[in-house]
């Protein structure tokens, strides 16, 4: 049985006392999000583009006959844009009736964090806005900045400003 970790974090069901998170990275900085919202990992396919969307929208791809708007982080979170690379990936995201990929560096394991390396998110964090973070969560020499992925994706959809 899972439980919520904290009012309003939605998308980070607690197992015992750990989170089950994927990690991935976006330059040297590694990042998570909850195993329960990924249904899959790609290696990037031809992405169409289509004119006048957000300059963080990539465009849309066919997955298995289903279209996927593709969203790239980096562009969202204000990051220089780099090229895809052999470790790029997709991240298929499905959460609260919406279906996204989103653009990674590479992805690295899949991790439990346990609870207690777990700190509320500042309210700016390397030119992240504070609002996309769930946390940051400490696990051996390194940090890990867990997404809120409710907000996240509130922050993409149609309508809401940026």
């Amino acid at each position: 049985m899972s439980t919520q970790v904290k009012k309003g974090a939605a998308d980070w069901e607690m197992a015992g006392d750990s989170l089950q998170t994927i990690l991935f990275r976006m330059g040297d900085e590694f990042y998570g999000l909850p195993i329960e919202a990924i249904k899959e990992i790609i290696k990037p396919l031809p992405v169409t583009r289509f004119p006048r969307s957000p300059q963080y929208v990539e465009g849309i791809i066919d997955l298995r006959n289903k279209i996927l708007p593709i969203i790239n982080l980096r562009k969202l979170f204000g990051l220089e844009s780099i090229p895809l690379t052999e470790e790029s990936r997709f991240i298929d995201i499905h959460m609260e009736g919406m279906q996204v990929g989103i653009v990674v560096d590479a992805v690295s394991e899949v991790v439990r964090i346990p609870v207690s390396q777990v700190e509320a998110a500042p309210a700016l964090i390397a030119g992240v806005d504070g609002k996309y973070l769930y946390g940051v969560a400490r696990l051996q020499d390194r940090l890990i900045l867990l997404l809120d992925l409710h907000a996240t994706l509130a922050s993409i959809q149609p309508g809401t400003a940026q």
